[in-house]
């Protein structure tokens, strides 16, 4: 293992001073599981460096991107109701026309904003709409859209697909996007979590996992063991009323694309419930066909038709499906098996706030590995991959985040 992957007594020293350190992570949680439980736990460092409360499996964390995974899971649950139709155009469901400025005539579907081939961009933002605010203000300006490509014609990925989702869930429910993903999917499956923290009870609260960036300062859900006094964006005038929410207005206000606080071992409840084709302990929460309409890459990479990452062209995207990412894609400049074995297993990422975070199963040896770590806003890149150094040691579990560097 590189040195400056894992470096325990220097990040032991860094917690014990109240900061974190750049060589080396605050916290990682490695959870490795087949079809039937868990199947070994890695944990090292801490959740809560002020209060010195070490980190476990069971705790939860912001896990940024993977959250897009799940919100999936429960919008599929609604297309099997009838409430929600894949190819339909979303004006009729967002209750107002969502069109591509240069490409008026072309209707815009959930299959592309959930394989993020809407013609979106996040230039306009996605995440900053105050709580009396209107999702649809960010869809008139013309940032929000990509002036060189159709609808269906290419690949970008856009956390604004997100909100929409979410608008739309709303609209066909009449529910509170975070109450309607409780219901769907994380109650039915037992998993303590909630897209941001109005929806979780105060003992899950108090296990919250703090994020923290490259300097140590602490970022998101430093909450002191407590609810946050205001879980969302806060209105124009200050105040927080989650009772002034209506139905379809605001979908990014229970951050869709990035907010849900899950542990890894709920991930890997998740991942189980992928590898069980919609199926996890005798609870059917989608069907096989459902499953595979998420996992089937909608898009595969080729020169001209997608960009290969947010920024640039690492090759860390390659083949998506429905809010799912296909690894180790064999193909010139993809970069996508943090792994390093060529399997294609199916998941998502997440990147936000000093976190980095992944949930990968593989279906034909029905394995996974959930995991993530914090503290990692400046971590080396990988050696093998678009990936990160600290994601492919967590990927492959070569070594147990805070052993000694060798």
């Amino acid at each position: 293992m590189a040195p400056h992957i894992f470096v325990a007594m220097t990040a032991s020293l860094a917690c014990l001073l109240g900061t974190a350190q750049a060589s080396g992570p605050v916290a990682t949680v490695r959870v490795a599981f087949d079809r039937n439980a868990i199947t070994s736990t890695q944990v090292h460092g801490y959740a809560d460096v002020g209060a010195q409360r070490k980190v476990t499996a069971g705790d939860p964390v912001r896990i940024a991107s993977i959250s897009k995974l799940v919100v999936a899971i429960g919008a599929m649950r609604l297309v099997e109701q009838g409430k929600l139709d894949l190819d339909a155009d979303v004006s009729d469901g967002l209750g107002w026309p969502l069109r591509h400025p240069a490409y008026p005539a072309m209707p815009i579907t959930l299959r592309l904003l959930l394989s993020h081939r809407s013609s979106l961009t996040d230039a306009a933002g996605y995440y900053d709409v105050p709580l009396d605010g209107s999702l649809r203000d960010i869809l008139d300006d013309p940032r929000a859209w990509d002036a060189e490509h159709a609808p269906g014609s290419y690949f970008r990925y856009t956390n604004l697909n997100f909100p929409l989702i979410a608008t739309l869930m709303e609209n066909a429910t009449g529910e509170r996007f975070d109450r309607l993903m409780d219901r769907l999917v994380l109650r039915p499956l037992g998993i303590a979590g909630c897209y941001n923290w109005d929806n979780c009870n105060e003992a899950t609260a108090a296990r919250a996992v703090v994020l923290y960036d490259k300097d140590g300062a602490a970022v998101r859900d430093d909450h002191h063991g407590a609810k946050p006094a205001c879980s969302t964006n806060r209105a124009r005038d200050g105040s927080c009323d989650l009772s002034r929410w209506k139905a379809g207005v605001n979908g990014a206000l229970f951050s869709p694309q990035g907010g849900l606080r899950i542990s890894a071992n709920g991930l890997a409840i998740i991942g189980r419930l992928l590898l069980g084709q919609g199926e996890l302990d005798g609870v059917r929460l989608l069907s096989p066909e459902s499953v595979r309409t998420l996992v089937t890459p909608a898009w595969t990479y080729a020169p001209g038709n997608g960009l290969r990452s947010e920024d640039g062209d690492s090759g860390f995207f390659c083949r998506y499906g429905l809010a799912v990412q296909t690894l180790a894609t064999q193909a010139e400049g993809c970069r996508d098996d943090p792994f390093g074995d060529g399997v294609s297993r199916i998941g998502h990422a997440g990147e936000a706030y000093g976190l980095l975070s992944g949930l990968w199963v593989d279906p034909a040896s029905g394995t996974g590995v959930a995991y993530f770590a914090t503290g990692v806003e400046d971590t080396p890149p990988g050696r093998r991959s678009a990936f990160s150094a600290i994601e492919e040691a967590l990927a492959t579990g070569q070594a147990a985040a805070g052993d000694p560097a060798r």
